[in-house]
């Protein structure tokens, strides 16, 4: 019998961060901190309108490309909270989450053998969708002393006369880490120099922590926006994972491709996830800086706790992860994770599952309560201590 699978599907790893959940979901008393989800319930109002929307009967598909009224909506925040200016008409385009963005954007860019830079510890779909879309990924591994940022030095001498497009994560899933207006206009004059597009993953942009700066969109910065595909969402900022709604913003030539992807493959995203979305993004404001001054104060408690058990981390002011060191104890990084989670029943994530510069690290979310995290970083400190006396 002739083999049905496609080899490059099947040379495509499964997701590092799954085989922990597996595991957890069936180990009683176990904690996760693992999971990259807000632990907040979607604010009620915004519930209300989802329910109302299937009330009024509205259960028809929308236009492919979303909504007037959520595309109209998605402007005016993207204008108001961070400079952006778009035609919701023509450059504004719904998707099925952020993740389904960020691979049509992808498939609409590339060709065959075209070079994608992809700053690693990052998020896990970039490498695959790159593949999936036959590009080629190319690597940048990314620094401890430099905070994980990208710096300038590490893009040009990855650039070669093949490299198309540069993803930038920030703030950055795994590490925490965040690019300022700084870091961002020295990236900017790389790209224009080497004529690059950049696909700008910005769905932590309202969870940045940096003291008196909002998150800065790369594409603000003059000559950037005909460069740039800004992806976002409401997943991670309204609470909203499970509706599914993301969306990417860029110049009309690139989006109209990723529209005709988006029609074909999927038709349109949730017809009730866009009404709720319109009223998260019209009256969520207050929501939004409740649950960030949260996340806040848990980030801050949580570096006390690194500090006070001599455990080594960068402070991260972005996203809702820390990304602290276990190098000191000889381990890797799966192998630190595994026992972490046989012994002491806490789950984290190993870095490697965000790249080979992850390795000597964990991934701790702290999209969970205070109390569940002073448990589980008992445990951590416990385990962390028997391994310093072995």
């Amino acid at each position: 019998m002739r083999n049905p699978l496609s080899k490059e599907i099947v040379n495509i790893q499964p997701s590092g961060i799954r085989k922990f959940f597996d595991i957890v979901s069936e180990m009683e008393d176990a904690i996760s901190l693992g999971v990259g989800e807000p632990d907040f319930d979607t604010p009620w109002h915004i519930r209300d309108e989802g329910i109302y929307s299937l009330e009024k009967g509205r259960t028809f598909y929308t236009s492919n490309a979303g909504l007037k009224e959520l595309k109209i909506e998605i402007s005016h925040y993207l204008k108001r909270r961070f400079g952006l200016d778009y035609d919701y008409n023509s450059e504004v385009l719904v998707t099925v989450g952020g993740s389904e963005a960020i691979d049509i954007a992808m498939r609409a860019m590339l060709d065959a053998g075209d070079e994608v830079l992809i700053p690693q510890p990052c998020y896990v779909s970039y490498e695959p969708c790159c593949l999936l879309a036959n590009g080629k990924p190319v690597i940048i591994e990314l620094q401890e002393e430099n905070e994980f940022r990208l710096t300038k030095e590490e893009l040009e001498a990855a650039i070669t006369p093949h490299t198309k497009i540069l993803v930038l994560p920030y703030p950055n899933n795994p590490t925490g880490a965040v690019m300022e207006r700084r870091d961002l206009e020295e990236i900017a004059k790389v790209v224009k120099a080497h004529d690059l597009f950049v696909i700008s993953d910005e769905i932590y942009a309202e969870l940045t922590y940096v003291e008196g700066a909002d998150h800065v969109s790369i594409a603000s910065l003059p000559g950037m926006r005909e460069r740039t595909v800004v992806i976002n969402g409401l997943s991670k900022s309204h609470a909203m994972t499970g509706w599914r709604i993301g969306y990417a913003c860029g110049p009309q030539v690139i989006l109209e491709q990723m529209l005709k992807i988006h029609q074909y493959a999927i038709m349109c995203a949730p017809t009730n996830s866009q009404y709720a979305a319109v009223d998260a993004l019209r009256n969520g404001d207050v929501d939004v800086a409740s649950m960030r001054e949260q996340y806040n104060g848990r980030r801050r408690y949580l570096m006390h706790l690194f500090d006070e058990m001599g455990l080594k981390c960068f402070e991260p002011f972005g996203a809702f992860y820390v990304f602290p060191c276990i190098k000191e104890f000889g381990m890797a990084s799966e192998a630190f994770a595994e026992k972490l989670l046989e012994q002491e029943k806490v789950a984290v994530v190993p870095g490697t599952a965000f790249g080979k510069s992850g390795e000597g690290f964990v991934r701790i979310s702290y999209a969970y309560s205070l109390e569940n995290l002073k448990v589980a970083l008992e445990r951590v400190g416990r385990f962390i201590g028997k391994l310093r006396n072995s």
